[in-house]
Parts: structure tokens; C-alpha cells; sequence
């Protein structure tokens, strides 16, 4: 595999630290697609003689991509890019469109389809009584080969038929406008905790790693619940991205 070399200009009158100013190079370069997934870095001591800098101030520099999810070190291989992270809008889109349209490659593993009574605070959610019958989802998905989120989602008794087939080739959002629900607005709640051991093995992430949360209940243009999801994801690899208007 071609290793690749990147132009990485240094002030070394800065207040900014050497191995920061290289981290935030290479970060940037992954980030722009200049440094595509799969690409081999010059291992720490070519990139330290490259450079002019100390081995452990580059290797400090690796660390930091390493512990941000950027890049990772492979016995034989070297230094290679995982992906960039991906970068999401907050809107009322699902994040199967959302990868997809960014060239993520979205895949989802359906781990499970069932109909369940409904418990207190996915009832008030959804507008049902408690003990409801509801229809409950749980997918994994992936963007690049690798997990990103855990998909919890909780769907009121309807006409809407769900198959794992179909939540495996198709956004949730996609499938339940094609039965004519029309989604209009939703109240969302984004927060951040450690991973139970059970997430972290599905994620791929090791134990009590940060990640970020979303809540979420979708209205149809009648103002009546058509869904409730509770979703985690790998904070090092998936951000949310807020644009703020002055009023």
C-alpha cells in the first residue's frame, strides 16, 4: 500500500503545541478528503525525521487521531486513516438518508423486530396507554464498514408494515412515507453518557467510552406521534451540527 505524504507546514514560534499543530494537519486532511479511508501514514519515525521533530512528540501527534477515532495503528501496516467523522445537521431526516447522501455507504443490521408492550415513558411519548401495544426496532448501523449507532425506535400500532428486509435496504423515515405518513416536526434531546458493556461490544468501542445521545419523537402534520427513538453514537466518529439565527 502506497504510503502518503503530507505537506505539513510548522511555526515553531507558535504558543501552539508541535504535536498539535501535526495532529490538526492530518485531521484537517481526513476531514477534506484528502486523506481518503485506508490511507498508510510514514510511521512516527519517518514522519519525525520529515519534520525535524522529536519521535515522541510525533508520536503524541498519532495518540491524539488515534484517541480521537481518525486513525488507527496496525501490527505490520503502520498508521491508517479509519474515516472521517461524520458530520450531521440537525433536521427531521433520518441518518440512513443522511449517510447516504454523504457517501458514507449506510448499512443497518436489523437485531431486532417485535411488537411490545409499552412502557410509561415511550407511552407518554407516543400518546398511548401504558401497556399499548407497540411496535419496538432495534438496528445497528454502519457507515465505512464500521458501527456508528445504536438505533432504538418505538412505532404506535398502525397500517405500517415493517419487515427487517425493509429496514435493511431502506431509511425508517423512507419506509414510513411511502405509507403515507406525512412527518412535520419533532422534539429532540441531545446529551452525552459512558457506554453500558452491551453497547460498547456492538459499537466496537471499549468499555464506558463517551457517547453522545439523541431522544427523539416525530409529529405528522395532524400533530399525532407516528414515532419514538432513543439512539446512542460514537462520539469519536459523529458529530451534530447546529446552525443558530439571531432574533
Amino acid at each position: 500500500m502506497t504510503v502518503t505524504r503530507l505537506d505539513i507546514d510548522l511555526d515553531r514560534s507558535s504558543p501552539v503545541p508541535l504535536y498539535f499543530q501535526v495532529a490538526e494537519r492530518i485531521a484537517e486532511a481526513i476531514q477534506s478528503g484528502e486523506l481518503l479511508p485506508g490511507a498508510r501514514l510514514d510511521n512516527e519515525i519517518q514522519l519525525a525525521d520529515h519534520l525535524g521533530l522529536s519521535r515522541p512528540t510525533v508520536r503524541q501527534a498519532i495518540q491524539y487521531l488515534v484517541d480521537k477515532g481518525l486513525v488507527v495503528r496496525k501490527r505490520g501496516v503502520g498508521t491508517q486513516v479509519v474515516h472521517g467523522q461524520v458530520k450531521r445537521a440537525v433536521e427531521l431526516t433520518s441518518l440512513y438518508d443522511d449517510l447516504r447522501r454523504a457517501g458514507q455507504e449506510p448499512v443497518t443490521r436489523v437485531l431486532s423486530i417485535a411488537t411490545v408492550a409499552a412502557e410509561e415513558d415511550v407511552a407518554a411519548a407516543l400518546g398511548v396507554a401504558p401497556g399499548a401495544s407497540v411496535l419496538r426496532l432495534e438496528r445497528l448501523r454502519y457507515a465505512l464498514g464500521e458501527p456508528l449507532a445504536l438505533l432504538h425506535n418505538w412505532l404506535p400500532a398502525g397500517p405500517a408494515h415493517l419487515s427487517a428486509e425493509a429496514l435493511e435496504q431502506r431509511g425508517l423515515y423512507e419506509l414510513l412515507r411511502a405509507t403515507g405518513i406525512r412527518m412535520r416536526v419533532a422534539n429532540q434531546r441531545i446529551g452525552a453518557r459512558a457506554a453500558t458493556p452491551a453497547e460498547a461490544g456492538l459499537l466496537e468501542e471499549r468499555r464506558s467510552c463517551p457517547l453522545l445521545t439523541m431522544v427523539r419523537t416525530t409529529y405528522d402534520d395532524q400533530g399525532r406521534a407516528v414515532e419514538h427513538g432513543s439512539h446512542v453514537y460514537r462520539a469519536s466518529h459523529y458529530s451534530l451540527e447546529v446552525t443558530l439565527v439571531e432574533r
